[in-house]
């Protein structure tokens, strides 16, 4: 008993250190002109894009929030691009289940510390930024309208494993058709898929706007 506490608390130290070292880095200087942020909340422009954003609690690969609040921003030109995503999907009876969007730099930077060497794949460098510190990527899956369930993937957000690969081979047909679904109707709208991971989208000109490390409850 008295090592699993141990082992217990140097984990918990080491995610107290890892907040700490996030929280006190920079983001990477840039240079250049870059067009005006504009993030906007996506549930403010459709009510109907619904939202799971478990980095605003426990149920994530950190293992703890590391958001204040369970929101969800993106550019102005790439929420509207996901607004009609989520219309086309209506008549075939899906929504847009939404788990993250805009992230401040600073997460990015925990990420990047907490994650195991074989699992860097998953998570950007904070030495160049991420596509959702510039506010321009989204994870997301679809939402059965009728099941009122989200849907099974081929493989679960976050699992980092190559179930994660948007080429995964694995899964049901259903599965599969429905992985695909998604992503057709993403890119039919502007968005390109990371390989590693068929839940990431990244919106057209990304490398236009700047990182931030602005925290949701500044937006």
């Amino acid at each position: 008993m008295e090592t699993s506490h141990a082992i217990f608390r140097q984990l918990w130290l080491l995610g107290v250190l890892s907040l700490f070292s996030s929280c006190a880095a920079r983001p990477p200087h840039e240079t250049g002109t870059f067009t005006t942020s504009e993030l906007v909340e996506l549930q403010r422009l459709d009510p109907t894009i619904r939202l799971d954003i478990r980095y605003a609690t426990s149920n994530n690969f950190a293992g703890r929030a590391v958001y204040s609040e369970a929101r969800a921003f993106l550019q102005r030109p790439a929420a509207e691009a996901l607004v009609a995503v989520n219309a086309e999907l209506a008549p075939l009876g899906y929504r847009l289940l939404v788990f993250d969007g805009y992230r401040p730099w600073s997460v990015t930077k925990l990420f990047w510390d907490v994650t195991p060497p074989q699992k860097k794949e998953f998570v950007a460098d904070p030495r160049k930024g991420s596509r959702h510190n510039r506010g321009c990527a989204v994870d997301l899956s679809l939402w059965d309208v009728a099941a009122g369930k989200e849907v099974a993937m081929p493989g679960e957000y976050d699992e980092m494993s190559p179930h994660s690969y948007a080429a995964y081979a694995g899964g049901t047909p259903q599965q599969r058709e429905l992985r695909d679904l998604l992503r057709s109707k993403m890119e039919h709208h502007g968005f390109t898929v990371l390989p590693a991971e068929w839940w990431h989208f990244d919106y057209q000109n990304w490398q236009s706007y700047p990182i931030q490390n602005i925290p949701f409850n500044k937006l």
